[in-house]
């Protein structure tokens, strides 16, 4: 083949160098499996080039997944676990995977169903974002469970919320709001009361 795409034919292979080297392409072997086998005059290099490029788009397009990790304990006070559960969300959202670690210390491991409700409030709360990929599992004197952004639940939920958002404008937009009643003037029944 050409450079343009076009069939030479078969041609012996001192002649196909000759054609190539008169136009400071390369002859490159396309099929060697091929009888005879099929080669391309093409500027080899240029072609090396444009697939890394392609190669280094698709890798640039492609988001990386990883696990991060939140450990728990037991005892976990609210503040910490409404903050701790906050920073599971926002790695949900940004589409990692999250492994829930819940620590067990002392005789805390004989008791795992508190283990349990905390992961399940953990669950319950990223129901929007996420699904249990791993169910909880009591492994030594840890208990964890791994939550997976949900495409298909982010993507309703965030239908909701545009929805959501656009009723709220359609409302504020009309300038009646529920309270003002039958749409009488705030100030008219004072004036009323006046006469």
């Amino acid at each position: 083949m050409s450079a343009d795409g076009d069939q030479v034919g078969i041609k012996p292979l001192p002649e196909a160098l000759t054609i190539a080297r008169d136009l400071d392409l390369d002859l490159v072997e396309v099929a060697p499996q091929a009888s005879p086998p099929v080669c391309r005059i093409m500027d080899y290099g240029k072609y090396k080039y444009e697939a890394a490029q392609k190669a280094k788009e698709s890798r640039r397009k492609t988001t990386q997944v990883s696990i991060k990790e939140m450990k728990y304990r037991v005892k976990i006070g609210k503040g910490d676990f409404d903050t701790k559960t906050l920073k599971v969300q926002k790695f949900l959202e940004e589409g990692h995977k999250v492994k829930i670690t819940i620590m067990f210390r002392g005789r805390e491991v004989h008791h795992p169903e508190l283990g349990m409700r905390i992961l399940d409030r953990v669950a319950e709360h990223n129901n929007q974002l996420a699904k249990v990929e791993a169910s909880p599992k009591l492994d030594g004197r840890n208990m964890t469970m791994v939550l997976a952004p949900d495409k298909r639940v982010q993507a309703a939920a965030e239908a909701a919320r545009k929805k959501a958002a656009a009723e709220e404008r359609r409302t504020a937009g009309n300038g009646a709001s529920p309270e003002a009643g039958e749409g009488a003037p705030v100030g008219a029944n004072e004036e009323q009361k006046e006469q």
